[in-house]
This record gives structure tokens, C-alpha cells and sequence, in this order.
């Protein structure tokens, strides 16, 4: 098949440049680009579809054509559109069905060859594959990845300050786009059951899509990188084996050196609750008595006692830790390090492993869950939320992979920690289930292989096109066609 990869936000180049500096790079980017080389090699040729930035701050995505080193079958694609500078993602929807769209089709029409099927990504992608889908009568299937009527959730959106959020976000453009690309989609791809039902199902999608319905959804969970993410040492892990020898000698006590580490290693954010894990610590005798409690924060040569330049929210976070720390006689018990790189935290967790450690992830929700999978390729145990994804990657029928806690009861996530630091049987018995479970379900390979099952049924079958007509503005956006702040209102609230 030929397949091709809508993304017109984010940006991809040989070298993954700012994927971890800019809010519209990051973890999409990474999903689409594993996705596209496990399928081409399966042998089909993918399109990475994505703008071209004719700008020298931005030069690495200038060339119209562009691949990665090394790899057969893969195509990077930058179809121009707007202006020549980059623009954030809440600035691309004029440009997307009058020029963005149309400038592609022109590209594959002159090439002569048009993708047999198309797979779109966020809610940009998802509109320009109904835009294309009604033009060409090629499929799609439609992967939102998160959907904005999450992101009005997390913002508090009310009937009060909704202008102020969509001068800022254009919210409206965001829901009605996410909504069309539903009804024009030939499949919806989820990571979990429980994505498709909550984020699917909210109001702000009624009469788009019912997420009870089994003939528009697959659940096709992404993967672990496992050319990074796996058991054999590599040259880094001598650096990092050092550098937590060195956190180890500076920040705890001689006699307990050789103790199992719990480790958190999620961004400083309120939802990961590094807070409930520290206490969880803190309150249990039993388990000071058997680990000691590590967290890693990008950057920082002592974080326990120099992260002043950490963002005001990071640094409040870090206040209220070493305020536990304090309170409860933590010193001693308790270290930190920088890792600062995938390669870095696969060495970490390799090494922790060789101590009999464990993994930590206690956020009070979390979608997906895909960094305790990591964890358990390279061999090291996780003890992981309930409230999300997790629910479903670390447990099938009665066989248990992981350790789920309840992030709001410190008490539950010591039970869960000790199981595994406190007995070694369990301990390995984890560390072989976890990686088991990694290699035969969640790597970038069987995302694949769900994705081309998918887009193989759609192929054979009569294109799906969408039974509500696409938004005027979509396609000429003047001050005519806008779409009235009511209509958001009507629909989300």
C-alpha cells in the first residue's frame, strides 16, 4: 500500500530537531514517525505529510522532500502553505483546506500517484483528511491523540471566560474540525477502551460519533521504542551507572546505598503526584525500611538543593517534596539526578534494575501510560496508577504484568511498592512478566500491524464519507463564514 501520514502540525526532519523544546513537537511526532517505518518494513511506502518553513530560524524544514538515514520506504513531505515562517498549530486552520490540502493533492497528482489510503493525526490532521476524502475518495482513519473538548476541561472553560480562551486557542475551529473528522473517518483509532469511551464521549461530540459504536473504533495501543527501551547495556549506561553512584553518595546514608530505588522520573507536573508518592514514602516505616526514594528532574546537577531555575509551577512542587522531606526525616533516604535523554533513562532504569528497584508512576490520571512500559523493557518492575490506561496494559484477565495503586491513598501505593522491594520472588517474577508483555503487545511494530489491518479493511471497501457537510470556513475562512463563539458554546456546554 501506499500510505500517507497527515500532519501538518509539529514538524519532522532527520534529526527529530525540537521535539522536546516546542509544545506542538513532542510525543505525536514521535508516534507517527515509529508508526511509518515499522509499516515500511512491511514493505509499504509511507508519506510523512507534513509544511514546509521557508524560514532561517527554522532551516531544517525547508527541503519539499527529505528522509531519514538509513531507512528504505519512508518520505518526508512538506507541502507549503501560508506564510513561509512557522506558525503555531492554533494559526494553521485558514491556511489548511484553501491552500495546505489543495497543494498536496496538486503534489500527488503531478507525481502520479496518489496514496491508496490516508491516516490522520490531531485535530488539523483529522480535517484535512475529510477535506481530501471528499476530493479523492481515498479513506482515512483518524488517530486525535487528544481531543479539545479535554483541554477546555483541564482550562475550566465556563460561559464567562470561553471568548478569552478562544481568542487564544480558537477552540471552535479545534471541536468542529475533531467533529468532522469523526463523521468522515472510515476508523477511529484509540490507544485504550477507556480513551475511546471518555474522550469520545463527551458532550462536546454528541451526534458526531457514538463511542458505543464497535464498527467506528479500533483500540491499537502505541509501543515502546525497543531499540532504546530494552535489557542490553550500551555505551551510556557506564555514565549513568556513575551518576547515580554519585547522587547515591552525596545524598544517602552509607548503609543504605545498596537499598532498591523507587524511582519517579515523570516531569515535575501536579497531575503525575510526585506528592502522594513522597508521602506514601514518608508514612511507611516498612518501606523506608526497604528502598530509598529517588526523582529525576532534567538538568539539574543537585535537585534536592538547587532547582531555583525550575518554572514557578516545578519549583512549587519541589518546595512542597523537600518540605516532606523535612518533616519527615527523609534526608538521607531520599536522592536525586538529571537524566536528560531517552538513551539516559533506559541506562537509569537497566541500572536500577540491577538493585532490585521499581518503577513509580502514581499520577491521578493518566491516559495512556506508555513510560512504566518502558520501565518494564529494560527489566525494572512498575507500580503505576489505576485511573487510566494502565488499567488496561497492566492487567488482562487475571494475569498481572504491573502493580496498580490508588494515586489518592498513600497507604494502597506502599502495599504496592512493597510488593515488589520487598520480596525478591516477586520482584523477578514482575521483571519477567513486564518485559513479556512489552515484546508481545506494546511495541511500535504491533501498533503497526493494527494500523495496516485497519487500513487494509478500508482500501477494500467503498470509501466512508461523512453524512454532514464540512463547515464553510473551513475552505473560506471570511469573516462571513465565521464560526459564532455560540456554536462552541451550544455544543460544549
Amino acid at each position: 500500500m501506499h500510505i500517507a501520514f497527515l500532519n501538518p502540525q509539529g514538524n519532522f526532519d532527520p534529526k527529530d530537531s525540537y521535539w522536546t523544546e516546542h509544545p506542538d513537537f513532542g510525543g505525536q511526532l514521535v508516534y507517527v514517525k515509529e508508526v511509518a517505518i515499522a509499516m515500511a518494513a512491511r514493505g509499504h511506502q509511507v508519506d510523512i505529510v507534513t509544511r514546509q518553513i521557508i524560514d532561517p530560524e527554522w532551516p531544517e524544514f525547508a527541503d519539499q522532500v527529505d528522509a531519514y538515514p538509513g531507512v528504505e520506504g519512508v518520505r518526508i513531505l512538506r507541502i507549503p502553505c501560508g506564510p513561509k515562517g512557522f506558525l503555531p498549530k492554533e494559526q494553521l486552520w485558514p491556511h489548511l483546506g484553501t491552500e495546505w490540502v489543495p497543494a498536496m493533492i496538486k503534489f500527488y497528482e503531478t507525481e502520479g500517484q496518489i496514496p491508496d489510503v490516508f491516516t490522520a493525526h490531531y485535530a488539523d490532521g483529522g480535517l484535512s483528511g475529510a477535506l481530501i476524502a471528499s476530493a479523492l475518495d481515498r479513506p482515512f482513519v483518524f488517530t486525535g491523540h487528544s481531543l479539545g473538548a479535554q483541554k477546555m476541561d483541564k482550562l475550566n472553560a465556563s460561559r464567562e471566560n470561553l471568548a478569552e480562551l478562544e481568542e487564544r486557542f480558537h477552540f471552535s475551529r479545534r471541536i468542529l474540525a475533531e467533529r468532522v473528522s469523526m463523521e468522515w473517518a472510515g476508523r477511529i483509532i484509540t490507544s485504550t477502551y477507556q480513551e475511546r469511551l471518555e474522550q469520545y464521549g463527551h458532550r462536546a461530540y454528541r451526534g458526531a460519533i457514538d463511542p458505543q459504536d464497535d464498527t467506528r473504533f479500533a483500540v491499537i495501543p502505541p509501543g515502546v521504542n525497543r531499540r532504546i527501551f530494552n535489557p542490553d547495556l550500551t555505551e551510556v549506561d557506564k555514565d549513568i551507572a556513575e551518576r547515580i553512584t554519585a547522587a547515591l553518595k552525596r545524598d544517602i546514608d552509607p548503609e543504605r546505598r545498596n537499598f532498591p530505588i523507587v524511582i519517579a522520573s515523570s516531569r515535575l507536573d501536579a497531575k503525575k503526584n510526585h506528592l502522594g508518592l513522597v508521602r506514601a514514602f514518608a508514612e511507611s516505616s516498612e518501606l523506608q525500611k526497604a528502598a530509598n526514594l529517588a526523582i529525576t528532574i532534567r538538568g539539574l546537577k543537585d535537585p534536592l538543593r538547587q532547582y531555583d531555575e525550575l518554572s514557578s509551577e516545578e519549583k512549587a512542587i519541589m518546595d512542597q517534596i523537600v518540605a516532606l522531606i523535612d518533616a519527615h526525616a527523609l534526608w538521607g533516604k531520599t536522592l536525586a539526578f538529571s537524566l536528560n535523554n531517552q538513551a539516559e533513562l533506559a541506562a537509569a532504569y537497566r541500572q536500577l534494575a540491577r538493585q532490585r528497584s521499581v518503577f513509580a508512576l502514581t499520577a491521578l490520571y493518566e491516559p495512556f501510560g506508555l513510560a512504566p512500559l518502558e520501565a518494564m523493557s529494560c527489566g525494572l518492575p512498575a507500580v503505576v496508577t489505576k485511573n487510566g490506561g494502565p488499567s488496561e496494559s497492566m492487567v488482562e484477565g487475571d494475569r498481572e504484568f504491573g502493580i496498580l495503586v490508588d494515586p489518592a491513598d498513600p497507604d494502597d501505593i506502599a502495599r504496592g511498592l512493597l510488593r515488589t522491594v520487598g520480596s525478591p520472588e516477586q520482584w523477578k517474577t514482575l521483571q519477567d512478566v513486564g518485559i513479556e508483555r512489552v515484546t508481545s503487545k506494546y511495541t511500535w511494530e504491533r501498533t503497526a500491524e493494527g494500523y495496516l489491518r485497519v487500513l487494509e479493511d478500508l482500501r477494500e471497501a467503498a470509501p466512508r464519507m461523512g453524512e454532514s457537510k464540512i463547515p464553510s470556513w473551513f475552505t473560506n475562512p471570511t469573516p462571513e463564514n465565521e464560526i459564532p463563539l455560540e456554536t462552541l458554546a451550544n455544543l460544549y456546554f
